[in-house]
């Protein structure tokens, strides 16, 4: 039977998000999972979940290639899939793909992570970012951060990956506006807009030339001064925080040595922290070079090309 879909997984710890795709690469359908991250599978009830939740489209189609990446392929995942060294493009990403073979003869490829060997203090780590990267399109020199949880500053040059550093701006964010009593945030009610002023306020302030922008540490407590002051609502702490983190990244970031004034950035993934990003952008002398809404998932078609590709060869 002539193979006429394909699958995409973006397995992570939290969630499973799932892409249905043509032969000529159009999306066919989505399915996306709160429940069966890895961090809520059991070991051995991988292949279990994946039919769970993909089932339906292997009844529909018969077996058809189900290519995954992200958390899935690392130590507390499916199958361990060894981490790519940076600089690292196509080649060396398809490369170091594994197979899997399910019990209904469907073929399953993991896509390996990547690492850079040449930060410090230890090798920095990335699975599944690699993909949107590849997505947004390695042809041009060009720095991109992809915001999230753990945000990736990531340099493209000639072609490849060249390297990368993680910032834990969403964590620590998370750590200190639900668990820490300076910047504990009020909830805000559902579908409620972000209070820009608040937030605008925070990453001008961290985005500064004053001394005291340089102490993240001291300048977290204004969260609670502002209240004190009668300066912030309660309300508004959470955007402050998060203005206050987020331009506090593009300092380092600056100071890093990833950017500079005057670049054209990439601002990949999420599309609430991407817009956070885009204000925090342009006190830092940056303006944005938008890539593909679905980035991972074109960067996951061209790394599965070049490995079929490589393979006819």
């Amino acid at each position: 039977m002539t193979q006429t879909v394909a699958a995409i997984l973006d397995w992570g710890t939290s969630s499973l998000r799932a892409t249905l795709l043509s032969a000529d690469g159009r999306v066919l359908d989505r399915r996306e999972s709160r429940n069966d991250g890895i961090q809520f599978v059991e070991i051995g009830a991988f292949e279990a979940a994946l039919m769970t939740a993909i089932g339906a489209w292997f009844e529909e189609h018969g077996p058809f290639p189900v290519t995954a990446c992200g958390m899935i392929t690392s130590r507390s995942g499916w199958v361990e899939v060894p981490y790519v060294d940076a600089p690292a493009g196509l080649a060396e990403l398809a490369a170091g793909a594994r197979h899997l073979t399910l019990q209904n003869g469907a073929t399953m490829t993991f896509l390996p992570g990547l690492r850079d060997p040449a930060a410090k203090p230890f090798p920095d780590v990335m699975r599944g970012e690699e993909t949107q990267i590849v997505g947004y399109g390695l042809a041009e020199d060009r720095t991109l951060v992809l915001p999230g949880t753990h945000s990736k500053w990531a340099r493209i040059a000639q072609g490849r990956i060249d390297a990368f550093q993680t910032y834990a701006t969403g964590e620590i964010y998370a750590l200190l506006t639900r668990h820490s009593f300076i910047a504990r945030a009020a909830e805000p009610a559902p579908g409620s807009e972000p209070v820009w002023s608040a937030f605008d306020r925070a990453a001008e302030f961290a985005a500064s030339d004053e001394p005291a922008a340089d102490a993240l540490l001291s300048a977290i407590f204004s969260a609670r001064s502002g209240v004190l002051s009668g300066a912030l609502q309660p309300e508004e702490v959470g955007d402050y925080v998060s203005g206050l983190l987020i331009a506090s990244e593009f300092r380092q970031a600056r100071a890093a040595g990833w950017l500079h004034p005057g670049d054209a950035i990439g601002i990949i993934g999420n599309s609430a922290l991407s817009e956070r990003y885009g204000r925090v952008a342009p006190l830092f002398g940056l303006t944005i070079k938008p890539g593909p809404e679905d980035a991972a998932t074109l960067g996951v078609q061209r790394i599965i090309g070049k490995l079929q590709l490589t393979e006819q060869e």
